[in-house]
């Protein structure tokens, strides 16, 4: 009788093991469902859980269950600073965020966090040369009086600095430009911007451009005010990938630099999206088109005339041009979408290949000095990545005027790599601003050659 009276006794435990494992199922699929719904990536969709935690505990709902989703939450709503890359933070507050540009300042609710963040939103984080422009801002709890709001808007913002290196053009886009559009063009305008380290000028010049990436006027955060303006999000600083790049696999939306030079495209009204021409075939009366970037005060063509004579007896139809600072940008953009072929020596200039079509070739005149790290890092890399055919033409000690200045037995010739150990200052003094360069015509005529049979569709050239 013992051992028919001890066999119904387990059953009640396993049916109540049963409730308890189907209970806790049932609580973390909620917990599950409510963490997918509303605890957002840095750059996903943005939701108030401030409020939604407010309203559990209002409902006296402050079981054991509800205090660890309570805490979930206030975690998720914490203002996030992470690192984009070794060269970038972002950081990121959702809810009721406020903007005090003269001061620096984003004000958070005092739920989400009690740490203070600071952040220079420039996407150059390590360099003090480039930092040393741009002002630092700070994330942090809103104090027990709460500035007031002068201005609610119902898009979120988006704090960057155009301080820095801005100026240069290879820094306008690699260190501004291409993080503002990986940053914020999933947002389709619905974006408001709030410039620090204003450059008037420098918002002027690509207006074209920041005008395709927000639909609001610009806020001059220095020049606010007392403003306190009240946004839903918040997102100080811009993500970067790699130089004049985007990795697709870690931006949203997939986008890449083909992305980003159709935005271009739209930017300045280019007509041309490839290389090829209308049609199947290239017209025999269109030439095709060399553009010879020129420069002046350092790493001149001495024979410029001589290039664009050998060029134009190949049957290229040559345009040279220099795009210095006060260059209206969207001309000179139209001007290189135009070209097929682009040649120029290594510097900022060379940023104008963005513009240029799908399958144009790009050939980079690599000044002497052991200089293909530097060439291969800012342009060679990103060019595939444009759909641009590149070719390097290097120059030789005879063809650079650095051989008037130094015996042909000094370390400017014979190692570089001990110029280049005294760091960049005495790098850039010899190689960079302080050599011109006269390429032999011969050597330049088989590259020009080379490049036209990397275009779409051959021309008939002379021999």
């Amino acid at each position: 009788m013992k051992a028919v009276r001890s066999y119904p006794r387990p059953e009640p435990k396993r049916v109540g093991n049963g409730l308890i494992i189907t209970s806790m199922v049932l609580s973390l699929c909620i917990l599950s469902l409510i963490r997918t719904r509303y605890i957002s990536s840095p750059f996903g969709k943005s939701q108030d859980l401030s409020d939604r935690s407010r309203r559990l505990v209002s409902r006296g709902e402050e079981d054991e269950g509800n205090r660890v989703l309570l805490e979930e939450l206030r975690e998720a709503k914490r203002p996030i600073c992470v690192e984009t890359s070794r060269r970038s933070d972002v950081c990121e507050a959702s809810g009721d965020v406020r903007v005090h540009g003269s001061s620096q300042t984003v004000f958070v609710d005092r739920d989400l966090t009690s740490q203070e963040w600071k952040i220079k939103p420039y996407a150059r984080k390590h360099d003090k040369g480039a930092l040393a422009n741009v002002k630092e801002w700070t994330i942090k709890a809103v104090p027990d009086k709460a500035p007031q709001c002068t201005d609610n808007h119902s898009v979120p913002a988006v704090v960057f600095s155009v301080g820095g290196y801005t100026g240069n053009l290879f820094h306008d886009f690699t260190d501004v430009l291409v993080p503002l559009f990986l940053t914020t063009r999933h947002f389709r305008g619905e974006v408001q911007f709030v410039v620090t380290d204003a450059k008037a000028w420098w918002l002027i010049k690509f207006s074209q451009v920041l005008r395709q990436l927000s639909n609001y006027e610009i806020i001059d955060a220095d020049a606010d005010g007392d403003a306190v303006r009240c946004f839903p999000r918040v997102v100080a600083g811009l993500t970067f990938h790699k130089e004049l790049g985007i990795d697709p696999a870690k931006s949203p939306n997939g986008y890449a630099m083909a992305d980003f030079k159709e935005m271009l495209r739209e930017a300045y009204g280019l007509e041309r999206a490839a290389a090829e021409p209308a049609g199947d075939k290239w017209d025999v009366r269109r030439k095709p088109r060399l553009l010879i970037i020129s420069r002046k005060g350092s790493r001149v063509f001495l024979n410029e005339r001589g290039m664009s004579d050998m060029a134009m007896s190949l049957g290229f139809d040559v345009r040279v041009a220099d795009p210095d600072v006060t260059t209206d940008i969207g001309k000179f953009a139209r001007l290189v979408n135009s070209a097929d072929v682009l040649i120029g020596v290594h510097g900022s200039g060379l940023t104008n290949v963005v513009f240029l079509p799908r399958g144009a070739v790009f050939i980079q005149v690599v000044p002497m000095g052991n200089l293909g790290w530097l060439a291969r890092d800012t342009f060679e890399n990103p060019s595939p990545e444009m759909e641009l055919k590149y070719s390097a033409y290097r120059i030789q000690a005879d063809e650079s005027t650095l051989s008037d200045q130094y015996p042909k037995d000094h370390p400017v010739f014979t190692d570089p790599q001990s110029i280049h150990k005294k760091g960049w200052g005495e790098l850039s003094r010899i190689y960079l601003n302080n050599q011109n360069l006269k390429p032999h015509l011969g050597r330049l005529r088989l590259a020009l050659l080379e490049a036209l049979k990397l275009l779409p569709h051959s021309h008939t050239m002379a021999q």
